[in-house]
């Protein structure tokens, strides 16, 4: 099966394109200009390394949030346009799963931090229990020490949260606290493409036309309330 995935859900981008298990082609960029100047030529630039087109991939997979909400809107935004031109099947995937199963290890509490700016950190535990990952607390946001409060070392930590809250992290759980490698902090869009691949297999897609993003919270920019002019009373 061969699968289009991509990642805009934080400061890093990456696409990938996998066929079962070979990863064909995957690019990942830490560059700070926004995802929606690049994404498209780094889309076309995997499926060109890879030799294929949009016409021969069996579905589409992208990370739906949590993280920036601009970002998250960017990768969605495409993944819908082309899944509406190419009427390719789509799994939206939580980053945070991506993340666990990058940093998945046995006998563990995962925890996965993405930064969600104002102090606040969007979090999920899971555990790796007889080759799968199983999520034991749901996606949520909060500040970092309530994240991880209630854990029980040994923990491992991955995510650029986990790199941003370190320090508290390890004076909270000391000796108990792992973090993972460096290269499994950055979500990869392989990654995505390989738990995708899963949901297609049994068929659990989303609808494109119904999709909704797992912001977490609401965004921070409101619709401003229309201006009325003074008028003095009569």
């Amino acid at each position: 099966m061969r699968i289009l995935a991509l990642d805009t859900s934080t400061r890093s981008c990456s696409v990938a394109v996998v066929d079962g298990c070979d990863l064909l082609a995957e690019i990942t960029s830490g560059n700070v200009q926004t995802h929606s100047r690049r994404l498209m030529a780094m889309i076309d630039s995997a499926l060109d390394i890879a030799g294929l087109d949009l016409a021969r991939m069996d579905g589409l997979a992208f990370t739906c949030g949590p993280g920036s909400f601009t970002g998250v809107r960017i990768g969605i935004s495409t993944i819908l346009g082309l899944a509406t031109a190419t009427r390719k099947p789509i799994a939206g995937i939580s980053g945070l799963d991506g993340l666990a199963m990058q940093a998945a290890v046995p006998d563990m509490t995962i925890c996965t931090l993405i930064d969600g700016r104002r102090n606040e950190v969007y979090y999920a535990h899971y555990r790796w229990k007889s080759g799968k990952l199983i999520k034991v607390a749901a996606e949520q946001v909060l500040p970092p020490d309530l994240a991880i409060s209630g854990l029980k070392p040994p923990v491992m930590f991955a995510g650029n949260g986990a790199l941003l809250y370190q320090d508290m992290i390890r004076k909270h759980l000391g000796n108990g606290a792992c973090f993972a490698l460096n290269c499994q902090h950055t979500l990869r869009a392989s990654t995505i493409a390989w738990i995708g691949m899963k949901r297609f297999e049994i068929g659990e897609v989303d609808d494109i036309f119904r999709f909704e993003p797992m912001y977490i919270r609401r965004p921070d920019a409101k619709i401003p309330t229309p201006f009325t002019p003074f008028q003095e009373s009569p």
